[in-house]
């Protein structure tokens, strides 16, 4: 019964697919094509190597935006005909891989290697695939080029569905070619577990709606769950002294952040996903700790039972499907510089005003409003600072609970203790943000992209910035609206 389920879902997103646009189907056919390959280097190096190349499914994004143009991302994948040298397909993306390269180890020479996927329509003809680097003045640098044949025997040609997965329709508008397509891929949850799954995927499509502007924009949209059990409940919690065999190997504690979580095993996420055509990927984890992440054009993560949930659900995908920056500073990251001074971000939320007089988002600046804006900075970073020793005093107090096994009942009076101040926090900063002169006016807000000086976000207050149940600001809004329609059309 489960094989039949996959099939007929397949089936029908092969069926529902529109004949391609002309110049598509020139280049393309209807399929993916998904280049796996190795990313290796330290903080000044890097060397790429191909892996696998496979073929599968249909394609899932649009077939006339083939050319990326909002030029967000670390990285693009390009792909020329090898004939003419055109240019048919690109995309930007950051990675893990570029996420490691800002790190201190990266930095002191310690040499890593990650693996990641270019998705991409399958073409039809002899092409050129390309990764590009943003530089730091802003131009893209090709990095890495390879020829591929689309006749290559080599290439893997749709192995067939893994008969452990099951898919299901979260949210179904039509045609793949026309909408953004999400794929919630099910993490941490056993075989027992899989109504835990299909309850948290209802639950968590109906939060990625709750807000503009996802909510007015709902019909341009497809949401699958994919589910294949894990042997284990839960992921990794490497300071906890806690280990999970799940399917994707999520962890907490990624590039050294306790509430990061990311996973290194890129081809275990890839085969999973391949069963529904997706434009960006969800890793929904079934646990109860605050944690998640986002990277652009590549995937993010959240976990299901925080009460901070909703929120993260919303906040990560801003990253990994909208190209948002995080604006806010105070918090501890494992980055070192992400953003160089003196250069501008291409993120469409944060700048570092280098032209205070020409704002990236200027045409939404309010009337009158002083650039820089000078608001209440001073005494909002003595309150979030002071929490942050309190949450790092908390959160080392619950890891050494853990580790020492000590009793469920302490383990418990900690965590809720826990709980109980970070929702007294959230409470004061919104209350402190509301009351602000410059809510709801747009303006050059100091303070963003991990920076406490040189960097600026559109708004005092954003669900890019804080923490609960904001909106997205003004500015976030229409960089969304751009991107969900570059897949709409």
């Amino acid at each position: 019964m489960k094989s039949c389920v996959l099939f007929c879902l397949l089936v029908g997103f092969a069926a529902g697919a529109t004949v391609a646009h002309a110049e598509f189907t020139d280049h393309f056919a209807d399929k993916t094509m998904r280049i796996d390959y190795y990313h290796t280097g330290d903080g000044t190096s890097e060397t790429v190597a191909i892996d696998r190349i496979y073929e599968y499914g249909t394609w899932a994004g649009s077939v006339r935006n083939l050319v990326d143009g909002l030029n967000y991302g670390a990285y693009y994948h390009k792909i020329y005909d090898a004939l003419t040298g055109e240019i048919i397909y690109s995309r930007g993306f950051d990675s893990y891989f570029k996420e490691y390269q800002t790190s201190g180890p990266a930095r002191d020479g310690v040499v890593r290697t990650f693996h990641e996927s270019a998705i991409v329509p399958s073409p039809t003809v002899h092409v050129f695939f390309v990764i590009e680097k943003r530089q730091k003045e802003g131009h893209l640098e090709e990095v890495f080029r390879v020829e591929i044949d689309p006749d290559d025997v080599m290439i893997i040609r749709d192995e067939g569905p893994d008969r452990s997965v099951k898919v299901f329709r979260s949210l179904h508008n039509g045609d793949p070619h026309k909408k953004a397509d999400i794929a919630i891929i099910g993490e941490g949850y056993t075989a027992n577990e899989e109504y835990k799954f299909r309850r948290d995927l209802a639950r968590f499509t109906k939060t990625f709606f709750k807000r503009d502007p996802c909510k007015s924009y709902k019909k341009y949209f497809n949401v699958y769950g994919v589910f294949k059990p894990s042997h284990q409940t839960g992921i990794d919690e490497p300071r906890h002294g806690s280990f999970r065999n799940s399917v994707v190997g999520a962890t907490f504690n990624s590039m050294g952040s306790e509430r990061y979580i990311l996973t290194e095993e890129n081809k275990a996420l890839r085969d999973i996903a391949r069963h529904v055509p997706y434009d960006a990927l969800y890793i929904m984890i079934n646990h109860h700790r605050y944690g998640g992440g986002g990277i652009y054009n590549f995937y993010c993560t959240f976990t299901s039972d925080n009460q901070w949930s909703e929120y993260l659900m919303v906040h990560e995908f801003g990253h990994s499907f909208f190209g948002l920056a995080d604006e806010y500073y105070t918090s501890s990251t494992a980055y070192e510089d992400f953003y160089p001074k003196g250069y501008e971000p291409a993120e469409p939320n944060i700048t570092a005003a280098l032209d205070p007089d020409n704002i990236k988002w200027g045409h939404l600046i309010s009337d009158d409003i002083e650039i820089p804006t000078p608001w209440e900075k001073k005494s909002y970073d003595q309150m979030s600072l002071s929490w942050q020793k309190v949450r790092t005093r908390l959160n080392d107090g619950i890891a050494e609970l853990r580790r020492s096994r000590a009793s469920n009942d302490e383990v418990r009076k900690a965590e809720e203790e826990y709980d109980l101040r970070d929702r007294e926090q959230a409470g004061m900063v919104r209350k402190y943000l509301d009351g602000s002169v410059f809510a709801d006016q747009v303006g050059a807000f100091q303070g963003a992209g991990y920076a406490t000086t040189g960097l600026y976000r559109p708004m005092i207050d954003c669900i890019m910035f804080s923490k609960g149940q904001t909106n997205f600001c003004k500015v976030c809004e229409e960089a969304m609206v751009k991107i969900i329609m570059n897949y709409a059309e």
